[in-house]
């Protein structure tokens, strides 16, 4: 999101008399983004089977969608900003809906993950453009909180109504209709939109930051795909170190020309605080962390408990609950005693969490080991999610208020596509050598594999546990925001 995503309030003292419907269309269109970064987690063991998608590759069905969302959406805000927010709403939602529809029909893997991969660079596009439509649409400070508690509650349990919809759909329609059903509501919502969404767009110098845009995305691409390509040919391999070599080359290159250039995309001065730069580093670490928890533990589910898709997504439940009660406590502790304190304790908590997913086995159950780790880990989450969001804007200049917001959801995305992609590759590896281990050169039992694949989900699970202790411990040492100095920015909603 562009440094001028948030705008003032129009002068025009008349409300807009289309708001509320201006609203439910942006709402929609949220959720859908929401939506769809979860709901093909319950689909992918299906998809995986339909496309003949290799192990080591089915991370992409969810990596493709949130590395091109998060590497590009703040040089998506900067285009809304500028182009027209109403245009970039609407575009956003059309190309929306036909990546939907491609990723739907898609005949091989290949074609399902550019798919995914348009929904991620569309979704970059309509996401800042719809925050950007609720600041300068809704201009009274009552309905503009209540506007972005909205927006909020939807952002937050957006994902387990995917996980939900998306067990109904793969269990009574078909794996595909998790993708197809973004299609229809994409094009209904932009036809609305047409009508009562008014356009904006902000003033000044239009220039992008496209080599900086470029860098950071493919960095970040090159990064995932030495990740995945460590499980075939090896962590040493000449294959693998050049992808991570260059990737790394890439990023450096990025960081250079954002210290350079007059329009950067992410300007270094807003991660160089010592309080946001621990919030964006958490940030990052708890989506390389928990990403992987939902892929993992939907695999365990179906394959070893045995669920339905319908019952795995029911089985997910629990996390929201957690999420909304951990950010209950949190909301009124972090103005009296500081973020520093609830979001080491809930990273502590997500932590203890994930140690609890280690003890999973094959003969362990749901109610026993899966659901009281869940609730555990989603409490931690809960706890953490508000005093980081808001820490995020601690001391930040007006002008740098969207970059720095848009900054959370950016961190959270990458860390995903990042985790996703590590912790697969990780955990094939931790399953080969099981069963070089325990198969004493024959063909591996069925008793075996099952063990193996077990075994290399608590392998993932001890990983994403000592990541998230270290965000812990990178936020016990450079969070040190007062209550006072926490941000009160009009127009910027916790958790975006």
């Amino acid at each position: 999101m562009s440094t001028e995503t948030v705008a003032a309030p129009t002068k025009s003292a008349v409300p807009d008399p289309g708001r509320w419907l201006a609203l439910a269309i942006i709402a929609v269109a949220q959720l859908l983004i929401v939506l769809d970064a979860t709901i093909v987690n319950i689909a992918l063991p299906t998809a995986q089977k339909a496309l003949h998608i290799s192990d080591a590759d089915r991370q992409w069905m969810v990596t493709a969608y949130t590395l091109a969302f998060g590497g590009l959406l703040l040089l998506g805000g900067r285009i809304a900003d500028f182009t027209g927010r109403k245009r970039a709403f609407i575009i956003g939602l059309i190309g929306f809906a036909a990546a939907s529809a491609v990723g739907g029909g898609a005949v091989n893997e290949g074609m399902l993950f550019a798919a995914r991969g348009a929904q991620g660079v569309f979704a970059a596009l309509m996401a800042p453009a719809a925050l950007s439509l609720l600041t300068v649409t809704f201009t009274d400070a009552r309905e503009r909180a209540r506007a972005f508690g909205v927006y909020g509650a939807i952002a937050g349990g957006g994902g387990a109504v995917g996980l939900l919809m998306g067990g109904v759909l793969t269990q009574y329609a078909s794996w595909r209709w998790c993708l197809l059903v973004s299609a229809p509501i994409a094009i209904v919502a932009a036809v609305f939109a047409l009508r009562y969404v008014n356009e904006s767009r902000a003033e000044g110098d239009t220039r992008y930051d496209i080599p900086g845009a470029v860098t950071s995305t493919l960095g970040l691409v090159g990064l995932v795909y030495g990740f995945t390509k460590a499980d075939s040919a090896g962590w040493t391999s000449a294959t693998t170190l050049s992808l991570l070599a260059v990737s790394v080359i890439l990023l450096i290159a990025f960081v250079v020309i954002e210290l350079r250039t007059r329009h950067p995309l992410l300007p270094m001065r807003v991660i160089l605080n010592n309080n946001r730069g621990g919030s964006y580093l958490a940030s990052l670490l708890v989506g390389v962390g928990m990403f992987g928890v939902f892929l993992f533990l939907t695999y365990y589910m179906q394959i070893n408990l045995g669920y339905s898709a319908l019952m795995t997504g029911v089985a997910f439940l629990p996390f929201t609950a957690g999420i909304i009660i951990g950010a209950g406590v949190s909301a009124p502790l972090t103005p009296r005693i500081g973020p520093r304190i609830p979001m080491v304790a809930g990273l502590v908590l997500t932590t203890i969490g994930m140690v609890l997913l280690t003890q999973i086995g094959v003969d362990t159950g749901y109610w026993s080991h899966v659901m009281p780790a869940v609730l555990v880990i989603s409490f931690g989450m809960g706890i953490t999610f508000g005093p980081l969001s808001n820490t995020a804007l601690v001391g930040v200049a007006s002008h740098d208020a969207g970059v720095a917001s848009a900054l959370v959801n950016s961190t959270q995305q990458i860390g995903g596509s990042l985790g996703t992609a590590l912790l697969n590759t990780i955990a094939a590896s931790a399953l080969t050598s099981y069963l070089a281990d325990h198969a004493a050169g024959k063909a591996p039992s069925a008793a075996v594999t099952a063990a193996g694949t077990v075994h290399s989900y608590t392998v993932a699970f001890w990983v994403s546990a000592a990541l998230i202790a270290v965000a812990a411990v990178l936020t016990a040492v450079l969070v040190r925001a007062r209550p006072h100095e926490l941000s009160a920015t009009e127009g910027i909603p916790a958790g975006f």
